[in-house]
């Protein structure tokens, strides 16, 4: 089926433009379909409580006023803003015959998943930041990870990302796109949308690979060698319950950290081509990955859980 039949394009100049995307979607099969909709349905009514509990678990209860947790709830305001850019679409595109985007709606879906993504990768150096201060320098940990020094790194992540999703989508806003415009996928991402471009890519692909790739693969190594090198630091102190807690921290970071960066990783650092498993990568990258934020984080640390408990308690939702 041609994409042209849904008649996405306008005449200027001589030149067709496109001016909306058809949206293959993960398949065509209804049963298929509509299982794939309860299922990323459930997925969201857990997310979204899930991070805004754990939102308001840190800011309301003063155990947790620690920059580790300020971090934490900002990670999961991140969650709760992914949720908001692709499952729209997606979810109605479940009961659609007519799968599309306009082409504003897929920059706009470019910009702030890269904007996120920028700002939760930055968020991650910032917490890696605040555990090696909290581990080695831990007299000076109070003066060195002020209130002040957090709020500042998290505007340095927003403003990171921003300008990562910026360059990002500049380019493509110059790019001609006159047909065909169908994208083999649930969503929009720059992987898909300059394959449709009008013009050789080859300069622009490779410029997304070391601004999305390449960075993202430096980071993931980083982060790795940093919580390596503090995980080896905290086992040569020995077994002590203040060493103990500060290891399961950093190995919570750690699995996090896989979970985000490894889908990443194969997304935008092999050649902008499809492949078997792209489809697999983008539902884990887009769908799977935000909740299990909270769900690695409250499980394996008891003071949020603590925390959350009291919350209900109060509200009358939970014994005490």
């Amino acid at each position: 089926m041609l994409s042209l039949s849904f008649s996405p394009q306008k005449k200027m100049s001589n030149q067709t433009i496109v001016t909306e995307f058809l949206l293959l979607g993960l398949s065509q099969t209804r049963e298929v379909q509509l299982f794939l909709f309860v299922l990323f349905l459930l997925f969201y009514i857990v997310i979204l409580p899930a991070n805004i509990l754990i939102i308001l678990s840190i800011w309301g209860d003063s155990h947790l006023g620690s920059p580790m947790y300020f971090f934490l709830a900002n990670l999961a305001f991140l969650d709760i803003c992914y949720c908001f850019v692709t499952p729209p679409k997606i979810l109605s595109h479940f009961f659609s015959h007519h799968k599309t985007i306009s082409y504003g709606g897929c920059l706009a879906q470019l910009f702030f998943l890269h904007l996120l993504g920028g700002v939760e990768i930055n968020l991650l150096m910032g917490m890696a930041f605040d555990r090696y201060v909290a581990i080695c320098q831990p007299l000076r940990y109070t003066t060195v990870v002020s209130r002040g020094v957090c709020w500042a790194l998290v505007g340095a992540a927003w403003a990171g990302g921003f300008i990562h999703s910026f360059i990002q989508v500049i380019p493509i806003v110059w790019l001609p796109f006159c047909g065909p415009n169908e994208l083999d996928s649930f969503f929009c991402d720059i992987t898909q949308v300059i394959k449709l471009a009008c013009t050789d890519v080859y300069v622009l692909e490779l410029f997304m690979f070391f601004n999305s790739g390449l960075v993202t693969v430096m980071c993931f190594i980083l982060l790795l060698i940093s919580y390596g090198a503090l995980l080896v630091r905290l086992w040569a102190r020995g077994t002590s319950k203040g060493t103990s807690k500060a290891a399961s921290t950093c190995v919570t970071h750690v699995i996090i950290i896989v979970i985000m960066f490894g889908p990443a990783i194969y997304i935008y650092c092999h050649p902008f081509h499809s492949f078997p498993l792209d489809k697999v990568m983008a539902v884990f990258h887009t769908v799977v990955f935000p909740l299990l934020n909270p769900i690695i984080y409250t499980l394996r640390n008891k003071e949020i859980i603590s925390a959350m408990k009291r919350l209900l308690s109060r509200h009358g939702l939970a014994e005490t």
